[in-house]
């Protein structure tokens, strides 16, 4: 257990994030390695099938992610203010919650899956191994919100290493499974998907037995169940729904520009692939970092040490702005480079679209690092309104270009996209969080 509510902050913030970061990077390690197996053994169409269809993907399980870091922010509060009490029936009632609502997605997700596949425009050639991949992703999204919802509570309690050697193992078997299915057992692209869920289950399970095994905080009775409150489920409920829907609003404009990238041909889907995968692998210390901020200023606002609080989200804008150059500066000497490692690709179409794609974006990644860490701070100081505004104007943004700019300017209009989306997004988290109370409150620390 780590109390991020007291010591040095900046130690406590890379304390806390580098684990974070290196699990984030083995699952995208992973998602890379994956992309190459499935590209240089099925074929630039199966490739496809599986782009096609990963804006779907991870939405929901975006959704569900960003659902049980929400959950956490309110274990992290019990665990700031030491109520443990309430921290039991805290988890109880996360599990619960989040197994509901996981079954219920499911069942929606592989009902309509065909619809689903059609609105996204997923091109006929690929349609039915689009379909192949992704119904199994899905038929396993209570195994990931399970992952999830254990690993949210470690990191809510301070604990961000466990999760990472779990997920490094689940990483290495997944890699050995894929392989396996793929090549000896010819699976195709099920392969891959079925790789993901069997290494999702182990990783679940290994988190869960030994949370509960290790912290006697964390360990939980029947009376743990029975003692949930509607006060408790309307605060679980209201911090993981709007981080979930936070989450989901991204992804939906992501799907928006999906389906448009989808009616541009083969190339450009493997095209945007590729460089979403880097572009993931270069955002995701943003991520990171916004993850931190919602443990740290959960413990903190749970210890009313908001002076902390501040001076966190500082830091964090900070350090996220050094990497921001270091990315810019690899993109325009590497980024052909990079396409060919991940793809496998020498198509010229594909090389040419994907790097324009990375080195006008990531000249405004700094407004994205803004973005990332005062909504995710704003969700751990209880603000969870704001954050889903900032998302809903990015999903209009996408969306508008989706259905205006793309048809007008191709690819470009997809490049043009997240950027333009971006600088409309954080206005309202910028004027907010000078307005929030809490931190005004304080302004004479």
């Amino acid at each position: 257990m780590k109390d991020l509510t007291k010591g040095n902050i900046t130690k406590l913030l890379f304390a806390f994030a580098i684990p974070v970061l290196i699990g984030c990077i083995l699952q995208l390690t992973y998602s890379l390695v994956d992309t190459r197996i499935v590209g240089s053994a099925l074929g630039e169409s199966a490739l496809a099938a599986v782009g096609a269809t990963s804006s779907l993907s991870s939405l929901l399980i975006g959704f569900l992610q960003g659902l049980t870091n929400g959950f956490a922010v309110i274990a992290a509060q019990f665990f700031g203010a030491q109520d443990f009490k309430g921290l039991k029936r805290c988890v109880a009632a996360s599990l619960s919650l989040g197994c509901a609502i996981a079954i219920f997605i499911t069942a929606a997700a592989l009902i309509f899956l065909h619809p689903l596949l059609m609105l996204l425009n997923t091109p006929a050639d690929v349609i039915d191994l689009s379909g192949n991949y992704i119904s199994i992703i899905f038929a396993g999204l209570i195994i990931s919100m399970l992952y999830n919802v254990c690993s949210a509570l470690l990191r809510a309690i301070g604990d961000s290493i466990t999760p990472l050697i779990f997920l490094a193992v689940s990483v290495v078997l997944n890699i050995f499974l894929d392989l396996l299915c793929i090549f000896p057992l010819a699976m195709g692209v099920r392969g891959a998907a079925v790789a993901t869920v069997i290494s999702q289950l182990i990783a679940m399970l290994a988190c869960f037995f030994y949370m509960i095994k290790r912290y006697e905080i964390l360990r939980l009775h029947r009376e743990d169940f029975h003692g949930i409150s509607g006060e408790l489920t309307k605060d679980l409920l209201s911090c993981g729904l709007s981080m979930g829907f936070m989450s989901s609003l991204v992804n939906l404009g992501t799907v928006a520009l999906q389906t448009s990238i989808n009616t541009l041909g083969t190339d450009i889907i493997v095209a945007h692939t590729a460089a979403r995968k880097i572009s993931e692998l270069f955002m995701l210390i943003f991520s990171v970092f916004g993850t931190t901020m919602a443990t740290f200023c959960g413990q903190n606002l749970g210890a009313g040490e908001i002076r902390r609080i501040k001076e966190g989200i500082k830091k964090s804008v900070l350090y996220s702005w050094i990497w921001c150059l270091g990315v810019i500066v690899v993109t325009w000497l590497f980024a052909p480079d990079l396409i060919y490692l991940v793809t496998g690709s020498s198509n010229p179409v594909v090389i040419k679209n994907a790097v324009a794609y990375l080195r006008f974006d990531t000249l405004f990644y700094f407004v994205t690092a803004l973005i990332c860490v005062i909504r995710n701070a704003m969700q751990g100081i209880g603000d969870h309104i704001t954050p889903l505004v900032s998302s809903s104007l990015e999903l209009v943004g996408k969306v508008v270009f989706a259905l205006i700019f793309v048809p007008l300017l191709g690819y470009r209009g997809v490049i043009l996209a997240e950027p333009v989306s971006w600088f409309i997004m954080v206005v309202p988290l910028l004027i907010q969080i000078c307005r929030t109370p809490i931190l005004k409150e304080k302004r004479a620390d």
